[in-house]
């Protein structure tokens, strides 16, 4: 899947069994106009980002409802209802929050709560439990034999944004000379999630269970804004030191998430980026069409 400013497309490639273009390539284009486009105050740093998240996530869901129905014998797609779109989008964030928010903090002020009064011991361990749950969570969806391919266009899709970043023909000869791993991609972000809400909920102490609970709901966006913005300048300053330190370590978690494409699979992601190219210039969109695009694949 690939998103511009205006527009976004999914490639997929067709089963064997499809009856009109076996083993091709099926590309859906639809057009996007983002909330952030439409009102100046969403654009606002750190409010932006927990838009763009939200958005990021619908339009993967999408996504990967079309792939899924495109792998039928038929080849036919049918779209999501709202309603089921809005369901498994619910279930995703609830899945997301419930494992890697609620459960450690859960799991810390029950267990050791009441031997770490201070809030930075508290919190410090909290974040600790929460880095180790993800990282755990991580490795073992590695490890599942079923999504080697999807990891595969992973670095199907990072490599051909890189080979566009550079300025390169989009040819799966020149995307495969970059690497599967870039500073913008959604597996960083998710570790500077953990990392950024130490920062966050330090100032709010050893609380009590519920108070606990509520207050990491409630920060989710805000941690989730601060994120964004810090890979947003991460993205940009990669000519820094600081900024390179600060990345590397979302890039080294990028080795459990992506694996090494084939040539065929990165034709998909360049036919996925050629059909948003098709209708769009990145270099011509505006500031406001481009606040929610500093998140990669």
């Amino acid at each position: 899947m690939m998103r511009g400013a205006a527009n976004w497309a999914v490639a997929v490639r067709l089963p064997a069994t499809h009856p009109v273009d076996p083993g091709g390539i099926a590309v859906v284009h639809e057009p996007f106009e983002s909330v952030l486009a439409r009102h100046a105050v969403l654009r606002k740093p750190v409010i932006r980002g927990a838009v763009a998240l939200v958005e990021s996530l619908s339009v993967g869901i999408r996504s990967l409802g079309i792939a899924a129905n495109a792998q039928t014998p038929t080849g036919e797609t049918k779209p999501l209802t709202g309603l089921a779109w809005a369901l498994t989008v619910a279930a995703g964030l609830g899945l997301a929050v419930g494992l890697f928010f609620l459960l450690p903090a859960t799991l810390v002020k029950l267990l050791v709560g009441d031997q770490l009064p201070g809030s930075v011991e508290f919190v410090a361990v909290e974040k600790l439990t929460r880095l180790t749950i993800f990282i755990s969570y991580v490795w073992l969806v590695s490890r599942m034999p079923h999504l080697q391919r999807v990891f595969q266009y992973h670095g199907a899709e990072h490599q051909a944004i890189a080979c566009l970043e550079a300025g390169q023909p989009l040819t799966p000869e020149n995307a495969a000379r970059f690497s599967r791993l870039h500073p913008r991609c959604g597996t960083s972000f998710m570790l500077l999630v953990m990392v950024v809400s130490f920062a966050v909920f330090v100032p709010l102490g050893n609380l009590p269970l519920g108070w606990l609970l509520l207050s990491r709901l409630l920060g989710i966006p805000l941690v989730a804004g601060l994120s964004f913005e810090l890979i947003k300048w991460m993205g940009r300053r990669r000519d820094l030191r600081l900024a390179r330190a600060l990345t590397w370590p979302g890039m080294q978690l990028q080795r459990l998430t992506t694996r090494e494409p084939t040539t065929d699979q990165l034709l998909v992601a360049i036919a996925a980026l050629e059909a948003v190219l098709a209708h769009e210039d990145p270099r011509q969109a505006t500031p406001a069409q481009r606040a929610g695009l500093d998140l990669a694949a």
